[in-house]
């Protein structure tokens, strides 16, 4: 059975696995909070609010589809825009960081409608017989087409494509077999190039501008992923006081990280040095790339005439 989605990450974890994520914008290859750097033709990337009404768009699609096979569907809309805004490697706006700190509450918010999503308790409820139609009807179940394709690096990923899920795709993206093959060389490029990004001068000299920051304002983190795993480290289960001075604390070092990271301008070094990295790889796969990004632009434009844009 596919859950809805719930499509934000608060933190990628590791400063590897952020800068490979996105070293600037996001914890997935389509959804920064700006546009993200284009190295091969003129498609640009969604923004994070484009990208959540994609994927709004694709739930209600699904819920229709399912309404058609005489099944309820729920489509997520646990979180408002700002609180679905991507956290990634670097965070620079001060006024998020000042009511969300780094999405903790936020986490515990997503935790929440996941263990009372109403899809699965409805599944649950069904009769064997019913919720075998139900899983047929939502991905195409067990005996459905397996989509595979090979990825940038090596290797290669495989996903299921039936039911009321394909149904969804098909009439955002078209082709499935085309969308899956692009959708999912644009998710592996970051490998190939994080290793360079990580050890590159300018980023690595705009990294220790920022940790000099921070220690003037008292807080000696090495990088942003060291303030992030500070801000976390709590006990997993505590009282409502101890939450609350918890996330004061939290609040407490990731302005002062958002306040840095602007003052450097970390963002910025980090998205030019990306594009750098990207466009060494624009003669192998900028044409899939900008293939893939046009692809998510006219998923915008028919997501426009289904779902209104989140607030």
């Amino acid at each position: 059975m596919k859950r809805p989605v719930l499509r934000r990450t608060t933190a990628c974890l590791g400063a590897v696995a952020a800068v490979a994520a996105l070293a600037v914008t996001g914890c997935s290859p389509a959804s920064g909070g700006g546009p993200a750097p284009a190295a091969a033709g003129t498609a640009r990337e969604l923004t994070y609010a484009e990208d959540l009404r994609v994927s709004d768009a694709e739930q209600r699609l699904i819920a229709r589809c399912m309404a058609r096979q005489g099944f309820r569907y729920w489509s997520d809309s646990a979180l408002s825009l700002a609180e679905s805004r991507p956290l990634g490697y670097v965070q620079d706006d001060v006024g998020w960081a000042r009511t969300y700190g780094y999405g903790s509450r936020i986490a515990a918010k997503e935790d929440r409608a996941r263990l009372r999503n109403p899809n699965i308790a409805y599944r649950t409820a069904l009769p064997a017989d019913r919720r075998a139609a139900y899983d047929t009807a939502l991905d195409g179940g067990r005996a459905t087409e397996l989509l595979r394709t090979r990825v940038p690096g090596g290797g290669a990923v495989s996903k299921r494509s039936g039911g009321c899920d394909a149904a969804a795709e098909r009439a955002l993206y078209g082709d499935p077999v085309t969308w899956f093959r692009l959708d999912s060389a644009a998710s592996n490029l970051r490998p190939l190039y994080v290793g360079r990004l990580l050890r590159d001068r300018r980023f690595t000299a705009a990294v220790h501008a920022w940790a000099d920051c921070m220690k003037r304002a008292g807080h000696p983190y090495p990088d942003p992923d060291a303030a992030r795993q500070a801000a976390r480290d709590h006990p997993a289960v505590q009282g409502r006081a101890a939450e609350a001075r918890g996330f004061a604390a939290e609040v407490r070092i990731a302005v002062a990280d958002a306040t840095c990271a602007r003052a450097v301008s970390l963002r910025s070094v980090g998205q030019d040095r990306e594009a750098h990295y990207l466009a060494l790889l624009d003669a192998r796969y900028g044409s899939r790339l900008d293939a893939y990004r046009r692809l998510r632009q006219q998923a915008l434009a028919r997501a426009e005439r289904i779902v209104p844009a989140r607030t």
